[in-house]
């Protein structure tokens, strides 16, 4: 593999860094999750502030839109950068101030991020502005609403969605979305804790329950969702996965290769299944599911993101800040890498530079040419 040397390394603590210089002024700040005096969940509804260093806030997300790259992560922060990761700067305005864990786009405008409390903010303009679509909410009362209509309809499976759906009315939003997966200009689906799953088709403009389709009835954590054609796939906690052959329509469980969490999945271009997860286990399918063959090579330390690369390869990362690659099954290559903090998620430049994103902030990994 290509030895790769870290630039813009920077010594002082990224925690320190991000949250010790957010601009004063709104008093002592409620924490994501924390309700606020008023009874509500605060966090959604306060604007994420401006921070000084941006590039060092702990970030939980990267994607390219178009050549720009958008990253997301802890209390609402999203950071723009359009020179593949050597400098960041804040987005304008994210209007809320909880967590936000994955974003896609669907091509270099229009873009979607998720995150705690429910949360789905969408961009028409490259990441520069996001507005509120839903929360937990907004969800909770979709799911009421979708059980309700299958209930009236005479649907005898109305009953378990309609309890599904209190209990989120009860709880407020205090579940979180995990990760969602873009299908084109106007369709996405979203995943995130305790079975949640929703679907756009205009956009991200609003938003329909799709906690139906699931068989998921102890309603396990969904962490990862991808599509390759009409093939769906969803991982989840304690070795869940569920595979759709409709483009969404319908799920079944499939027989997995581990009992353990599963926290990411990629697919490459010829539609090779990557699924990967808690201790290191990595899985890889050639039949979109039906079997699986363990991709060998890695330390028993859990995998958090993988990323399919239009030359068939997947790159994934691991807690310990190790990045591995694997083609068509093969056994995971160590990358040859400083050492790293504790990753979240890669973004791989045109020319084989590599921009991470995790604990430590973000980073930029430039290939050493030959």
């Amino acid at each position: 593999m290509k030895p790769f040397e870290l630039v813009n390394r920077r010594r002082f603590s990224a925690s320190a860094a991000c949250l010790a210089v957010f601009f004063s002024g709104a008093g002592k700040a409620t924490e994501p999750g924390e309700r606020s005096d008023s009874g509500k969940f605060g966090a959604l509804d306060r604007p994420a502030q401006a921070v000084r260093y941006p590039e060092k806030c702990v970030m939980l997300a990267v994607t390219q839109a178009g050549k720009r790259l958008v990253a997301v992560g802890e209390r609402g922060v999203a950071i723009l950068s359009d020179d593949a990761g050597r400098s960041w700067r804040q987005a304008k305005s994210v209007p809320v101030s909880t967590t936000l864990t994955a974003v896609g786009f669907s091509d270099s405008q229009n873009g979607i991020a998720v995150g705690h409390g429910g949360v789905i903010l969408v961009t028409r303009n490259r990441g520069e502005s996001w507005q509120l679509a839903a929360d937990g909410r907004k969800l909770a009362s979709l799911a009421q609403s979708a059980a309700q209509s299958r209930q009236m309809a005479g649907d005898r499976a109305a009953a378990a969605l309609l309890k599904e759906s209190a209990l989120l009315m009860q709880d407020g939003p205090d579940k979180p979305l995990l990760d969602l997966v873009i299908l084109g200009p106007q369709r996405a689906a979203v995943v995130g804790a305790y079975n949640l799953f929703f679907e756009t088709t205009d956009g991200g403009v609003t938003w329909t329950s799709a906690l139906d389709r699931l068989d998921n009835p102890k309603s396990q954590h969904l962490y990862a969702i991808r599509a390759h054609g009409p093939v769906w796939m969803i991982a989840g906690e304690q070795g869940l996965l569920l595979r759709s052959t409709d483009a969404g329509r319908s799920f079944q469980v499939l027989t997995s290769p581990y009992e353990g969490s599963w926290f990411t999945l990629a697919v490459t271009p010829e539609g090779g299944w990557v699924v990967a997860g808690l201790r290191g286990n990595a899985y890889f399918s050639q039949d979109a599911g039906s079997s699986w063959h363990k991709l060998a090579g890695a330390p028993p330390v859990s995998f958090v993101s993988a990323l399919a690369l239009p030359d068939g390869s997947v790159v994934l990362a691991n807690q310990a800040g190790e990045l591995f690659t694997a083609r068509n099954g093969s056994s995971l290559q160590a990358m040859d890498l400083p050492t790293l903090s504790p990753l979240s998620q890669v973004a791989v430049m045109a020319g084989g530079d590599v921009v991470t994103v995790g604990m430590g902030g973000t980073s930029r990994l430039e290939a050493k040419k030959p």
